[in-house]
């Protein structure tokens, strides 16, 4: 053979190695028993670190967004932390979360579907397995802040007065986006880029936990919240997805204000998304009621019977993230409100372990 035709070869290799789908990287399985995790803030501050550790906790979650997150961003994250005796179980970035240019098709959708795509390998680099992805339009919703016991400060929702807010964005009805769109569209849209990203999650080995639309109001601002807001659309869409690395973030607060509008309670959608090997993160919090009115309560004294909902969680083994949410205001600043529920949630999960074995 000529060293021409020797050439030729090695460019032909070269070229099919450079198109060939990178090899998928089995999902690392959870290790037994849920992992209870504090949310910190960006800058990851020092005495955020002892309070975890104070507090018996061995997971952070950290949000990031702007600029600065990048790889070098999420490394430096990881390498302080678990210099601190610490692991960390997500980090997420606003840039990449509730885009409307990718759930509604709007101007820039192919970008974004790629700045999120380098999201999940700069957070395979940086040695991390679990994202949460939220796949809203127009926001999260709310009214202005009302209280809770005592008077704590806390998020409220009134359909008649809400508007939608991300990443700076205000999004007002009774269009959001100046029409409506059907929900057609949105499942279109959301097989568009589910299609493309998990490929990469594969890639990668990381799982992403799909968070419910907050609140999973039938339709808002013009925008049907028909798939991330309701159980069966929940499981159509991990259908479509069809890969391993696919599942839910199951934000219990927002599964209640949803109430019969989700087709199940809070108690079935997690012995459902369980059986099927899909739940990996739990936003463990209460509400007052369901939708059309609600705030947010301390994890105590909503409507709904958070031990029994530790219980499910241990009787289906869910071996994921738990972490409290949208914790209400208490005096004191803020570790007093996330200190008691932290506190509350590991006492719920020890009492819930203790009586299962008992039975």
């Amino acid at each position: 053979m000529h060293r021409r035709e020797l050439f030729q070869l090695a460019l032909g290799a070269a070229a099919s190695a450079a198109t060939a789908p990178a090899a998928k990287k089995p999902l690392e399985p959870l290790a037994p028993g849920i992992k209870i995790s504090l949310q910190i803030p960006t800058e990851v501050p020092d005495d955020e670190l002892t309070f975890a550790k104070q507090m018996g906790v061995e997971w952070v979650n950290v949000p990031t967004g702007g600029p600065t997150s990048n790889y070098e961003r999420y490394a430096a994250i990881v390498k302080k932390v678990e210099g601190a005796g610490l692991k960390v179980w997500n980090i997420g970035n606003s840039n990449v979360h509730n885009m409307p240019e990718v759930t509604l098709n709007l101007p820039g959708r192919d970008q974004k579907i790629e700045e999120y795509k380098q999201f999940l390998r700069n957070l395979g680099r940086a040695g991390l397995k679990y994202t949460t992805y939220a796949h809203m339009g127009n926001g999260i919703w709310s009214s202005e802040r009302g209280q809770t016991r005592g008077g704590a400060s806390a998020r409220t929702f009134h359909q008649d007065t809400a508007k939608g807010y991300w990443a700076g964005k205000v999004f007002e009805g009774p269009l959001t986006h100046g029409r409506k769109f059907t929900k057609e569209e949105l499942w279109e849209n959301y097989t568009y880029f589910i299609k493309q990203v998990a490929p990469v999650a594969e890639e990668q080995g990381i799982r992403i936990g799909i968070h419910p639309d907050d609140p999973p109001v039938p339709e808002l601002g013009g925008v049907p919240r028909h798939i991330f807001g309701t159980f069966d659309g929940y499981m159509k869409a991990l259908e479509i997805a069809n890969s391993p690395n696919v599942g839910v973030c199951l934000c219990c607060g927002t599964w209640m204000e949803g109430g019969k509008h989700t087709g199940k309670d809070v108690f079935s959608a997690a012995r459902e998304f369980a059986k099927i090997g899909k739940l990996w993160k739990i936003h463990f919090r209460n509400v007052s009621a369901p939708i059309p009115n609600f705030t947010e309560t301390f994890v105590d004294n909503g409507y709904t019977d958070m031990y029994k909902l530790m219980k499910t969680l241990v009787e289906v083994d869910f071996r994921g993230n738990l972490i409290a949410d949208h914790v209400p205001e208490m005096v004191g600043g803020r570790k007093a409100g996330w200190g008691y529920s932290i506190g509350y949630i590991r006492a719920l999960y020890r009492a819930a372990q203790a009586e299962l074995k008992r039975g």
